[in-house]
């Protein structure tokens, strides 16, 4: 097969046309226009992998609802740091996406972002006595202070009348609700990103598998990608690389060679959800309602009934239940999880199949489930859920990386989102998973100052004009906290 060659040096190539590629790509054409990018992506259109509508969970997460975010301690008090730090990322990511619709870059607002209730729900002493905690100790902080909480039948009747019809008085059951939440459809936002990008000359190529990488001596990078249409391959050149490719990263960041992507591993989850098909049943609930994840299940096991939108029509989800594949992507291949085993890794990833026993028994939990043992689950949620009004979906793929740490040695599962850099700054790759998307403008204004720290001080003054809280803490400016607030009313249309 004859290898073209192009010449051209590209300033920046982002492989994939996902949430992150789109929001770095954004970020770099506000504050370097004349920039030359390019961008890979393997499907024939945007999102159309991780950030799908139907294969992310679109919940907006800013730690409003989830549980697992705030862990109670061995002493009894919440742990509430990664609540705050979550919702302080996530706060980014709505000042930039309501700069965007300000200064016209995208349009509708409603087709990717509407106001939707965020809502923790528990049964049971132990749980209520939890979350009544939780709440007492987030109240304190400006970011939640205006979340409330109730034990009270007749109000969790009005905030979540499917839930509370046809349970037990005897029911001990409490709930925290917060208006404030979203519900974020990042297939739409990511398409509209990348309909902008294509308007400033950025060069988006659909249909292309990146297949290696090379560094040159120079420190530039030689891409060598495969026309899926034309079936030929091309070299093409660039001075800095970001692999955002979802679950593909890994191996991209393996054949890169940088001694920082050494040592580590991701193992695969795919997760399938009970879809509503009774309009009636999604009209009356309103909100994204977490549960608490069962003793010894995983942080990605938590159970969730949202509220969703998507093509303009209102849904309802319940899960996620998980389930396994070696594919680490949706569209990926069955020796995924095999090829990324290297001589680097291999120690790594046995040290983490000896730790994550429970995950495995989970999983293998997960996989042996019946339709009626889901139902059951729902009804844990909507006690008079009818079999016939649901059926189940496949969502998406997640990596959750394996790496070795210095606190709790080789082979440990992360539960995040990884940036993996090069020393020389050249090339940057982003792995792992939950909040993910939602903290996606965080992320990449890290991927900026890590790979860019010579250019950071002079852009700052333009990132603040697109992200106001830039090197801010809102917890500790509440003026700049209503301001983001307003912004998200004014151009967002959110309540």
């Amino acid at each position: 097969m004859a290898i073209q060659r192009d010449e051209t040096i590209k300033d920046v190539v982002l492989i994939g046309a996902g949430m992150m590629s789109a929001t770095l790509g954004m970020l770099l054409k506000e504050l370097t226009p004349e920039l030359n990018i390019t961008v890979f992506e393997k499907l024939n259109e945007a999102g159309a992998e991780s950030s799908n509508e139907w294969n992310n969970a679109g919940t907006g997460h800013a730690a409003l609802c989830e549980l697992n975010y705030t862990e109670e301690k061995q002493d009894g008090t919440i742990d509430t740091s990664k609540a705050i730090k979550v919702n302080e990322q996530f706060q980014k990511s709505i000042q930039f996406w309501a700069y965007l619709v300000r200064k016209g870059y995208i349009e509708s607002p409603e087709q990717f972002i509407r106001s939707v209730p965020h809502v923790s729900f528990v049964q049971g002493k132990d749980d209520v006595e939890f979350l009544k905690k939780r709440y007492k100790t987030l109240r304190k902080n400006p970011l939640f202070e205006s979340m409330a909480f109730t034990e009270d039948v007749t109000v969790l009747k009005e905030w979540l009348p499917i839930m509370m019809e046809g349970r037990y008085e005897g029911d001990q059951v409490a709930a925290t609700k917060m208006v404030e939440g979203t519900d974020v459809n990042f297939g739409a936002l990511t398409r509209k990103m990348f309909q902008h990008l294509q308007s400033t000359s950025t060069e988006i190529l659909y249909n292309q598998t990146v297949n290696d990488l090379k560094q040159n001596r120079d420190g530039t990078w030689e891409i060598t990608v495969y026309d899926e249409k034309k079936r030929e391959k091309k070299h093409h050149q660039a001075t800095f690389v970001f692999i955002g490719g979802g679950g593909g990263s890994l191996h991209l960041l393996q054949k890169s060679r940088i001694k920082e992507g050494k040592h580590i591993g991701g193992f695969p989850v795919s997760g399938n959800f009970m879809v509503c098909r009774n309009k009636e049943v999604i009209n009356k609930h309103y909100a994204k309602v977490y549960g608490k994840a069962k003793v010894g299940a995983p942080p990605m096991s938590v159970p969730h009934l949202d509220t969703r939108y998507i093509d303009g029509e209102k849904a309802l989800l319940f899960g996620p239940f998980a389930g396994f594949s070696p594919r680490f992507l949706k569209e990926g291949s069955r020796l995924d999880l095999f090829t990324s085993v290297r001589i680097d890794n291999v120690l790594t990833m046995i040290a983490a199949g000896a730790k994550e026993m429970s995950l495995t028994k989970y999983l293998i939990q997960q996989l042996m489930l019946t339709s009626n043992q889901r139902m059951e689950q729902l009804r844990e949620f909507i006690p008079e859920a009818k079999k016939e009004d649901w059926e189940l979906v496949v969502a998406g793929q997640r990596v959750q990386v394996i790496k070795d740490t210095d606190d709790k040695g080789r082979g440990t599962l992360q539960f995040g989102t990884e940036v993996i850099t090069s020393s020389d700054h050249s090339l940057a790759a982003l792995l792992g998973a939950s909040p993910g998307a939602s903290t996606a403008v965080h992320v990449m204004l890290d991927v900026l100052e890590r790979c860019f720290p010579k250019e950071m001080d002079e852009r700052k003054e333009k990132i603040k004009q697109m992200v106001p809280s830039y090197g801010l803490s809102l917890m500790e400016n509440k003026e700049m906290l209503a301001e983001v607030r307003s912004l998200a009313t004014n151009y967002l249309q959110l309540n």
